[in-house]
C-alpha cells in the first residue's frame, strides 16, 4: 500500500461504539411523544447519514410526522447529556491511534454527527489526539457528499493523494469516492462485512492490528 501522512476517520462505528447511548436517545424521544420503541438493531440499521436521517428512519411516518423537527431538537438535547454513557472506544483504538502518531501521521475526524457531540466525544476519549474534528453543521454539506473530507484534508494541510480515509459504513465508501480519495473499510463497526463488499470496499481491516498491517506496521500482538 502507498505511504500517506495523512489518516482521517468516521467516529461512530469506526473508533467510538455509541449504538447503546444512541438508541436510549432515540427512545428517549420516542418514549415521551408516546412512540414505539425501537430496538438496537433498527437504530443500528439508521446510522451514518446524520441526526435528521435517524429521526426520520426511527419514529412514525418520518419526516412527514408534524413533531419531526421537535423530535430532532430532542434527541439533540438528550444525547448532549448522554452522550457517555455507554459510550467507548472499541478495543484496542487508543493503541492504534497511539501508534499512528507515534509514526508521524497527521490525524482527523469526519462525522454526520452534530458537531458539539463530535467535539465533546473527541475531546473526552481522543484528548488532543487529532488535529481536525468536523461534525455536521449547516456551512459544510454531510457526507456522503464530499465537502467534510476535504475540508479535512485541508486542515491536515495535506493532499488527496496522501490521505486515507477510515470508516465503517456504505455511506463512508461513497464518502470517499466522491472525494477521489482512498478508502479502508473496518467491520467492528455497524455494519456487516458481506454489506461492505456490496457496497463497494476496496480494502477492509477486521481489527486495529490489521489496520496497521495493511499501512505497512507490523504492529504487536494486542491489537490484532
Amino acid at each position: 500500500m502507498k505511504h500517506y501522512d495523512a489518516i482521517i476517520f468516521d467516529l461512530d462505528g469506526t473508533l467510538l461504539d455509541t449504538l447503546k447511548d444512541l438508541t436510549e436517545a432515540v427512545n428517549y424521544v420516542n418514549r415521551t411523544m408516546d412512540f414505539p420503541l425501537k430496538s438496537r438493531e433498527e437504530v443500528r440499521l439508521a446510522l451514518g447519514n446524520g441526526v435528521a436521517f435517524l429521526i426520520d428512519r426511527t419514529i412514525p411516518f418520518g419526516k412527514e410526522n408534524p413533531h419531526y423537527q421537535s423530535c430532532i431538537e430532542k434527541f439533540q438535547t438528550y444525547y448532549k447529556s448522554h452522550m457517555q454513557d455507554h459510550t467507548c472506544p472499541f478495543e484496542q483504538i487508543p493503541r492504534l491511534l497511539s501508534e499512528l502518531k507515534r509514526q508521524g501521521k497527521k490525524l482527523a475526524v469526519v462525522s454526520n454527527k452534530f458537531q458539539l457531540a463530535v467535539e465533546g466525544l473527541c475531546q473526552a476519549y481522543f484528548p488532543q489526539v487529532f488535529e481536525a474534528a468536523i461534525g455536521e453543521s449547516p456551512s459544510v454539506a454531510r457526507k456522503p457528499a464530499p465537502d467534510m473530507l476535504l475540508h479535512a484534508v485541508r486542515r491536515l494541510d495535506s493532499t488527496k493523494e496522501k490521505t486515507l480515509y477510515v470508516g465503517d459504513s456504505e455511506v463512508d465508501i461513497l464518502t470517499a469516492q466522491n472525494a477521489g480519495i482512498d478508502c479502508i473499510s473496518v467491520t467492528w463497526g455497524f455494519r456487516e462485512e458481506g454489506f461492505l463488499k456490496q457496497k463497494g470496499a476496496a480494502l477492509l481491516a477486521r481489527s486495529p492490528g490489521e489496520l496497521l498491517e495493511l499501512l505497512g506496521y507490523e504492529g504487536d500482538q494486542e491489537t490484532r
